[in-house]
């Protein structure tokens, strides 16, 4: 098969590349030491000659490294929340104002360590008051709880180089502590990570510098890029979890429907990538809720128009988090036209039939149903059978006949 053909055919590009040691990608994927959490759309074709053994060890040390501190430098995996600055405080100061607006807490502060003291870092408000916990404290505890203030530890591997100080007078839901816990082993993993880019760059410009140490330094960033890919993960199914707290599912909503989805995907023969991508579109669609009053979804009374319009708008919302979470970005596209109606009724476009992304109509299906067949505070779920008996009546009308006829397959 030539090149071109593999490209046609869907081969990944280290099955394409003419540089690997005897065609054998899974070789040079564990010569490079990236196990499986480097993906393979991350792998280009010059990275591929990089890693060759047609130049020598030094060199292929040192271009391996600049690959991976392009990949991986803070400009790429430090954008976790909704921020638009690249400034340090201005950047901390945002997630601070991100977590109270998502957990309706009082007040939030990031503190870093310099010096043995604790410096503020990133005020949700005008508090500027020293850090509540102590040193030891922060070693031996996961979540320290002090009247009203909240502390989670910012670790470098086991010891704390900072903390998230929250203010709240009521106790918060373990869902919405996973979530905070999860942005601070992001943060401290990327800080951490960070500081090993920037001693590489200089083992880079040394040349003086031997290959024991670069290949240190290959280790320890590949191994920090497995752990950063981990907490990316787990911040994902926090927030998956924390946005169902807040809609008042009573059942894993979010969770389910990503399962669904990806058995759809299954009965309609996607591949891999697509399917885990959809997997992760139908996990996040509703995750503007996180930022609604929790208030809003408890109600059994009418909603005010303003209140109507938020809850609408949640999508929106859910989407400007998902842009400025770079290492999700690719879903962005299938939660954006979630919305949409296969007959063209739908927002925010009013795509039509094929031209609405098939992973949002498949979201679309599989959050409905999900939906439809769970218990909430102002109804009780539906039977399976007699919600997938409503949505075969809306084919063509919300929805994509394949995908109704995947359904079906999968939930009977």
């Amino acid at each position: 098969m030539s090149k071109e053909e593999k490209k046609q055919s869907g081969v990944s590009i280290f099955g394409q590349s003419d540089y690997l040691v005897g065609a054998d990608p899974i070789e040079e994927m564990f010569a490079l030491n990236l196990g499986d959490f480097l993906t393979e759309s991350l792998i280009s074709e010059d990275l591929a000659k990089k890693i060759s053994v047609k130049s020598n060890k030094k060199e292929r040390l040192v271009n391996q490294l600049k690959e991976l501190i392009d990949l991986y430098s803070s400009k790429n995996t430090l954008c976790v929340l909704d921020f638009d600055n690249k400034e340090e405080i201005a950047i901390y100061t945002s997630i601070a104002k991100s977590i109270v607006q998502m957990l309706e807490v009082e007040a939030c502060k990031i503190f870093f360590e310099k010096e043995g003291q604790y410096i503020l870092t990133g005020n949700s408000g005008k508090d500027n008051s020293e850090f509540k916990f102590s040193q030891e404290e922060l070693v031996h505890n996961e979540i320290i709880e002090n009247n009203e203030y909240i502390g989670i530890p910012i670790r470098n591997s086991i010891t704390p180089i900072g903390a998230i100080e929250i203010k709240t007078s009521q106790k918060l839901e373990e869902d919405f502590l996973d979530v905070v816990l999860s942005i601070a082993n992001l943060l401290g993993t990327t800080i951490t990570l960070q500081r090993v880019i920037d001693q590489t760059h200089k083992e880079i410009d040394n040349e003086d510098s031997s290959e024991f140490e670069l290949k240190k330094l290959r280790g320890d960033l590949t191994a920090l890029i497995g752990d950063l890919c981990d907490y990316q993960q787990n911040f994902v199914e926090s927030l998956a979890t924390a946005v169902d707290r807040k809609g008042q599912y009573t059942v894993a909503h979010s969770r389910n429907s990503a399962k669904l989805a990806r058995g759809i995907c299954s009965k309609l023969g996607l591949n891999e990538k697509t399917t885990d991508l959809i997997y992760y579109a139908a996990l996040l669609q509703n995750i503007g809720k996180i930022t609604l009053p929790e208030k809003l979804f408890a109600t059994n009374g009418k909603l005010s128009s303003e209140e109507l319009n938020k809850i609408k708008n949640h999508t929106n919302i859910g989407v400007n988090l998902l842009m400025n979470i770079n290492f999700l970005s690719e879903v962005v596209p299938y939660i954006t036209y979630q919305t949409e109606r296969v007959d063209g009724s739908g927002s925010p476009e009013g795509l039509k039939g094929q031209s609405i992304p098939l992973g949002s109509r498949i979201i679309a299906v599989s959050d409905a149903y999900c939906a439809m067949t769970s218990d909430r505070p102002y109804r009780k779920a539906m039977e399976s059978e007699k919600a997938l008996s409503v949505m075969k009546e809306e084919v063509g009308k919300k929805w994509d006949a394949d995908v109704i006829n995947a359904l079906s397959q999968v939930v009977k």
